[in-house]
């Protein structure tokens, strides 16, 4: 009997890809679309290209709406986050308690033995690397999923670099109307910015005090919900000659703190929330990603439970508190927390 696998589909070319490698390499292939939110028309058309995909190559293709789930475990937390003056990660959040929770929680409810997607990352069942294409590398994303679904996880593009996968898909008729269609948002509720989605919830507009890291007001500004640590622009700063920069945010009195580059500079972090993949000592040397798109540095990090201090070996810039630190060895995802 056939092994069998849900493919979480999105309508794009990376999961499509995903279900005919698949499909070829012997498994049962079934899809799965997942509704994460109420974006007026989207389901609709990015269903229909799932279900395009399915019928050529002759598979179910699940709606499964988990729009709720969405809403309570990472729509609602980036809102709230955003309002506690924090920078959160809703695509960890969404991988951790939808993808590889929900999915594979209605994957098993079908029979299916596996759970498929077209991230960019590998996995030998025990743990997760990098996927060798870097520019395209997903890792970062997982740092924060339950250790216990890793046997049940195949990523068929891990192996791929992107410019390859559009070539081979080109194979196939039926992938043309998607093979070249836009890539997919990191965040799938974001239009054009994260203000959108929370002025529809809270008056962000409210002009407050700049700070510097004295204390002294030297400006103003137009809302701290504005500015992420390490925005440079959107605020004023009496008689400034250099550029200066987001230090921090100071909710509770709608004030932010702004100082030079030099000034942005951090050399340790403090985790919360950490969850690894192995079992290790209260100390390990690995290599530390502060936030995606950033390079890995050497780092110490000291673990006590489910928290951490990370001290860095070679400084970084703009660490936000709310975002994710994920560790490695080598390509070897080892886990993540969440900066405080």
């Amino acid at each position: 009997m056939k092994p069998k696998v849900m493919v979480g589909m999105s309508g794009g070319i990376d999961s499509s890809m995903v279900a005919i490698l698949l499909q070829q390499a012997g498994y049962e292939v079934e899809g799965v679309y997942m509704k994460l939110h109420d974006k007026a028309g989207y389901h609709e058309a990015n269903f229909a290209k799932v279900q395009n995909v399915a019928e050529h190559l002759g598979i179910k293709a699940h709606f499964v709406d988990l729009s709720e789930d969405f809403r309570a475990e990472v729509y609602d937390y980036f809102v709230s986050a955003y309002k506690d003056g924090l920078t959160p990660n809703p695509c960890v959040a969404c991988n951790r308690t939808i993808k590889f929770g929900k999915m594979i929680e209605f994957a098993q409810s079908q029979g299916a033995q596996f759970v498929a997607t077209g991230h960019y990352v590998r996995c030998d069942e025990r743990a997760i690397y990098e996927g060798v294409d870097k520019t395209k590398d997903q890792s970062y994303f997982l740092a924060q999923i339950d250790k216990s679904v890793l046997p049940k996880l195949l990523f068929p593009l891990g192996d791929w670099l992107k410019e390859d996968v559009k070539l081979h898909a080109k194979k196939y008729d039926f992938l043309s109307s998607i093979s070249s269609s836009k890539e997919s948002l990191e965040i799938c509720f974001v239009e054009d910015t994260y203000i959108d989605v929370l002025k529809e919830h809270m008056k962000i507009d409210s002009d407050g005090e700049v700070l510097n890291t004295k204390g002294e007001v030297v400006g103003t500004h137009k809302g701290y919900m504005h500015y992420t640590v390490g925005k440079r622009r959107g605020f004023f700063v009496n008689g400034a000659h250099d550029p200066h920069f987001v230090l921090e945010l100071k909710p509770e009195t709608n004030q932010i703190i702004v100082g030079k580059k030099e000034e942005l500079e951090v050399s340790s972090v403090e985790l919360k929330e950490l969850s690894l993949f192995d079992s290790v000592g209260d100390t390990i040397e690995c290599q530390v990603k502060v936030r995606y798109r950033t390079q890995a540095v050497p780092a110490t990090v000291k673990i006590n439970g489910n928290e951490a201090q990370i001290i860095l070996h070679e400084s970084v810039f703009g660490v936000a508190k709310g975002q994710v630190a994920a560790l490695y060895d080598g390509e070897k995802l080892l886990g993540g927390g969440v900066i405080v």
